[in-house]
């Protein structure tokens, strides 16, 4: 079973005084994302739930759009390296990804033409059911009591997928943000869980990749900790989703 953290000896400055302690920090490994053969991406992830970060993650970057879309995921090649074979009938992009992936990895391409490609292959969601703001404002204590991982580290984000009524269905933790999130995306898919009537809480800030991979999933709700960015809300706006952030009960903000 990969280690999620791992213990380490330290010093600690204190009032003058120098202690040599143990902490304990979150790992952070790359992992190698093989498509039908194709180097695709490189996650820096904390190890664990591979299967279902990377089905999240061919979800939300658009290289499938249904699970039965995937023949299979090899995650015993070798260490860090996962194989996916699509299945024959899928056919892929590869151009348009390739584009894609390097655009959204180098954080240099997020123009209308990006946000417009996106809601290409992923609409504007219709009517958008309505949330009991006490139900959301309940969401932030559940998922903290359930962050594991950050209690031992303090230094790993977490995404949390609640139902309409407020109960935690899935919570997953990774040292990236949007590898949380596609987690979460990958349970969900896995476990056919209809994303439609459910909304996502992130334990930071909100950004526009985030808001991407939500709308993939067809999340109506996104609500964060933190804050958002300018491009988060202005693609909120244009998806017509709802966003929230500084969920900080009693108060909350409302952007959208």
């Amino acid at each position: 079973m990969p280690k999620s953290s791992l213990a380490c000896e330290i010093t600690r400055w204190s009032g003058r005084k120098e202690t040599p302690i143990k902490d304990i920090v979150a790992v952070e490994e790359p992992l190698q994302v093989v498509v039908d053969g194709r180097p695709l991406a490189v996650l820096m992830r904390t190890p664990g739930d591979d299967e279902i970060l990377v089905m999240g993650f061919l979800l939300t970057e658009g290289i499938i759009e249904t699970i039965s879309q995937v023949r299979s995921i090899d995650l015993e090649a070798r260490d860090n390296h996962v194989m996916v074979f699509l299945s024959d009938d899928h056919e892929c992009d590869w151009e348009r990804l390739t584009r894609h992936l390097f655009s959204a990895s180098s954080c240099g391409l997020c123009g209308k033409a990006t946000v417009d490609a996106i809601l290409q292959s992923h609409p504007p969601i219709g009517q958008r059911p309505e949330f009991d703001p006490v139900v959301i404002q309940s969401a932030p204590d559940t998922m903290r009591g359930a962050q594991s991982n950050f209690d031992s580290t303090g230094g790993i984000h977490a995404s949390g997928i609640f139902s309409h009524d407020g109960k935690l269905l899935i919570l997953r933790e990774d040292i990236g943000r949007h590898n949380a999130l596609d987690k979460v995306i990958g349970e969900g898919l896995i476990k056919g869980i209809d994303f439609t009537q459910c909304f996502l809480l992130v334990s930071g800030r909100i950004s526009f990749e985030l808001m991407q991979k939500a709308i993939a999933a067809r999340l109506p709700l996104v609500a964060g900790i933190s804050a958002p960015s300018s491009l988060a809300v202005s693609f909120a706006k244009t998806s017509n989703q709802t966003l929230i952030g500084f969920l900080r009960p009693p108060h909350m903000n409302y952007y959208t």
